[in-house]
């Protein structure tokens, strides 16, 4: 371990950069699950995103409809 960082008592992944004075966690695979969480969130936000747009258009779509069926009934 360089001088840079510093083992943090009681924990075997953890180390405390001298610098920053941060706490940093050194074990590869919990950073990668941490990265695979990260990532499914942020496509379920994308799949939100979507699916609010398309019940926007659908809205929009159907307000269409309804104008074009009120000028039919009222035969303008």
């Amino acid at each position: 371990m360089s001088d840079k960082y510093l083992k943090v008592e009681g924990h075997t992944s953890l180390v405390r950069d001298t610098w920053s004075n941060g706490i940093v966690n050194t074990n590869v695979s919990e950073y990668q699950q941490y990265m695979a969480r990260v990532k499914a969130r942020e496509q379920q936000g994308d799949q939100i995103r979507n699916a609010v747009k398309e019940i926007n258009t659908l809205k929009a779509e159907l307000r269409e409809i309804k104008g074009l069926i009120k000028e039919l009934v009222n035969g303008s």
